[in-house]
């Protein structure tokens, strides 16, 4: 027996997560990014992440192309960027309302983002409608100040009180 769909996503919701945005370069589309909220460190050694990107996303096919992407962690003032990635305004609409710079490999990198990480991909696992994409970090960069948080289909502030 395999649970409903519905079922399945009102069960997620239960998961609080960060909110990034995936960015990437490609010759054939140009800049791209998407919000993401699937993502996680694999590895320390050597410094590894994933992002789980719907394949029927522009941007999973760009950073297939390109083979590099970046992972830029939202700040908690960041709402209308991720809003802005999700949603459908076009690709040159989403880089003409924010402010972003030009990384390795020419990976879009958003600016006033807690953090960025730029890597290069290592493995595409295809899950379902998915595809996991391992990336190796090949640079970071951090900056002061507190995450964008999703809970239950909306943002929260993180409250800084220690358990």
């Amino acid at each position: 027996m395999t649970i409903n769909a519905d079922d399945f996503k009102q069960a997620l919701q239960y998961w609080a997560s960060g909110v990034t945005v995936v960015t990437t370069h490609s010759k054939t589309h140009g800049r791209l990014g998407m919000t993401a909220t699937s993502f996680s460190s694999v590895s320390v050694s050597p410094p590894q992440i994933l992002v789980c990107i719907n394949d029927s996303a522009l941007s999973a096919a760009g950073i297939t192309e390109s083979g590099y992407f970046g992972v830029n962690i939202l700040n908690e003032n960041q709402k209308d960027i991720s809003n802005l990635f999700a949603g459908g305004a076009s690709e040159q609409d989403r880089f003409a309302s924010v402010a972003w710079s030009e990384g390795m490999q020419e990976i879009p990198v958003l600016d006033e983002t807690i953090a960025t990480l730029q890597c290069e991909v290592v493995e595409q696992v295809r899950a379902g409608t998915h595809w996991i994409i391992i990336g190796k970090v090949m640079d970071a960069m951090c900056r002061n100040g507190e995450p964008l948080l999703y809970y239950r289909t909306q943002y929260k502030k993180l409250s800084g009180e220690s358990l």
